[in-house]
């Protein structure tokens, strides 16, 4: 099975009752306090919110509506502004629903970001696919095949299609390693995709990522490719994702944010592949490229997982 993103604790939350804790009551407490009267206590929220792990945020933005009444969202929304106000409002949602704003984000406005849907839609575990449908479904009464059907186009909708709509088999899948199809690497769980990367190998002298990278260009290769790495070897492929946000001229404040929050549960080995890959670690480059609260903020959440820096 591909990668599971988020813990547990997070699939159980989004299928059953949460369990709240005095410390998830003092956190909403805390909120209330920096949004109280007349301005923002910004560096407040920053140490509530960007100090909570994810299965933390998620219960923070259930009991916050059962305390006072008020989605958090919206108050980090009306609070704030730029970068620092989408990220809290990233922050004040449960994980899949944050993912699920995420992909609308991607697709309604001026303009579909290619880069920022495939991160979220390729290379996903099954379960946590289908639980990012539902949430999708339940938050914006839409069915996410259908808005992305609509949304993207040519190479690139043939793939993310693929990847919504299969569903990782263990059979049948051996037979096709010769086909070099995007259904093989969507619906091939890790371990069988290894023996068709070996296969490609043994037959043509080069591995998946390379065939892909002849065969396809832009964005489909950069979502074929990532398909392929986060089930061969997904944590280099998020420190991979990472660092091309902050490409080129000028830094992809929103994908890198994005990044962090998604992927903070697994922060911990992408921090190696990501020193690996660029000799420099998250925070690093994080201090490198961004600013202000904004970048606070992103330290803050890189530090739950890798509290020395």
């Amino acid at each position: 099975m591909s990668l599971n993103i988020y813990p547990d604790e997070v699939h159980r939350t989004a299928l059953g009752t949460p369990e709240y804790t005095p410390e998830i009551d003092a956190a909403c407490e805390h909120i209330k306090d920096a949004t109280d009267g007349l301005g923002t206590d910004e560096q407040l929220l920053i140490d509530v919110l960007g100090s909570k792990a994810t299965i933390e945020r998620s219960l923070i933005a259930y009991r916050y509506k059962e305390m006072y009444g008020v989605e958090l969202k919206e108050l980090m929304k009306k609070e704030n502004t730029g970068d620092f106000s989408f990220l809290l409002q990233l922050l004040s949602l449960p994980a899949l629903d944050a993912e699920a704003k995420i992909v609308r984000k991607a697709t309604k406005g001026a303009g579909t970001d290619e880069r920022l849907l495939l991160s979220v839609l390729c290379g996903r575990s099954n379960e946590e696919l289908q639980l990012l449908k539902k949430a999708y479904f339940a938050r914006y009464k839409e069915d996410i095949v259908s808005v992305v059907d609509s949304e993207v186009h040519g190479d690139m909708k043939k793939l993310i299609m693929a990847c919504l709509q299969g569903m990782e088999e263990t059979e049948s899948v051996l037979g096709r390693t010769k086909t070099r199809s995007f259904d093989i690497i969507c619906k091939a769980p890790p371990q069988y995709l290894r023996m068709v990367d070996d296969c490609y190998v043994a037959e043509n002298n080069v591995n998946l990522q390379k065939a892909l990278e002849k065969e396809l260009s832009g964005k489909a290769e950069d979502a074929a490719i990532h398909t392929v790495n986060m089930k061969l070897k997904p944590y280099d492929a998020i420190a991979e994702h990472i660092k091309s946000t902050c490409k080129g001229m000028g830094t992809d404040e929103l994908g890198l944010s994005c990044a962090i929050l998604r992927y903070q549960h697994v922060l911990q080995s992408v921090q190696i592949a990501h020193i690996n890959l660029s000799s420099k670690t998250i925070a690093d480059r994080v201090e490198s490229e961004t600013r202000g609260d904004f970048e606070r903020l992103l330290l803050e959440m890189v530090k739950v997982a890798w509290p020395q820096g």
